[in-house]
């Protein structure tokens, strides 16, 4: 009997090792009909049993077992199933549902940003350096004693001419909304959607990136309409120059 359970438990577990060896991760990008927006909150499901659901950005992340099936739940209905052997790439399994998604773009006081994830990011490099973005110009200040007389901050005073520092802090500050500039342009301007919009892939993507790369003040202040059309404008311009039908 020992030799029997044991035999069982030794089987049980190989049998478990090899399941979770085949086991392959299938990954991407739901859409909505325009396919540009990441839908959030899309059941995804397997034949198998697996079940996740999509982040903000529209993007899962789920395991399949060979010969397992892939599909979609949203609003009430399923989407066709997917077998595991008909998915070309599994690393970027991205569909479209025929459904409209709320704008994902947002608009913060502190820095114009598109995304929960951007914003995110832009609160917590501005609460992290706070001292620096709190930081202003020297300026003297008036102090009240107790015995009411007024008279001048010491403190402010010898704030003032600290010139070195308040100009260090100065430029600390004007590199980090740089930044922040930067990885706005960045996050907008983004490979993905190029691609999708444009067909561009590989060098002439990264090219016409690097090319038409619009300004900050362009993209903090382009409706979504102006930007995308400056994204179609701009890749036939390229197209046409680098002779790409």
């Amino acid at each position: 009997m020992r030799w029997f359970v044991f035999f069982f438990f030794v089987t049980g577990a190989v049998l478990n090792s090899r399941n979770v060896s085949a086991q392959i991760e299938v990954s991407g990008t739901v859409f909505d009909s325009s396919k540009i927006y990441g839908m959030q909150h899309v059941l995804v499901l397997t034949t198998a049993g697996e079940i996740t659901r999509t982040d903000s950005a529209g993007q899962y992340h789920i395991n399949m077992q060979p010969g397992d099936s892939i599909y979609f739940f949203y609003a009430g209905k399923n989407t066709l199933k997917y077998a595991l052997s008909q998915i070309p790439n599994p690393n970027e399994f991205d569909i479209s549902l025929h459904a409209r998604t709320n704008s994902p773009y947002k608009v913060l006081k502190e820095v114009v940003v598109f995304s929960d994830t951007y914003r995110f990011d832009s609160l917590e490099n501005r609460k992290r350096y706070e001292k620096i973005f709190g930081n202003t110009k020297g300026k003297i200040q008036t102090s009240v004693s107790p015995d009411g007389i007024v008279g001048l901050d010491v403190g402010s005073i010898v704030e003032l001419f600290q010139f070195k520092k308040n100009r260090r802090a100065n430029s600390f500050q004007n590199r980090l909304i740089l930044q922040e500039e930067e990885g706005y342009v960045n996050y907008r301007f983004n490979a993905r959607l190029i691609s999708r919009i444009t067909g561009l892939q590989g060098d002439d993507l990264e090219n016409y990136r690097q090319t038409y790369r619009p300004t900050y003040e362009f993209s903090s202040k382009s409706t979504l309409e102006e930007f995308y059309q400056y994204i179609l404008n701009t890749s036939y311009a390229y197209k046409r120059a680098h002779g790409i039908p």
